[in-house]
């Protein structure tokens, strides 16, 4: 999907922005209240601490 792209449903569109949402922008931006990691990278170490105790 390129920056101009033309939907021919307004369906169409929201499941484009909601795939952007939860596969990139939520998964693999880095998060400034998350100490600059990766929400996975975050919910990894949570559970490798909880783990370890």
């Amino acid at each position: 999907m390129g920056y101009h792209h033309q939907f021919a449903t307004r369906q169409q569109a929201q499941l484009a922005v909601f795939e952007y949402i939860e596969g990139f922008y939520n998964r693999k931006r880095r998060h400034s209240k998350l100490g600059y990691l990766t929400p996975c990278q975050y919910e990894n170490l949570l559970y490798n601490q909880a783990v370890a105790a």
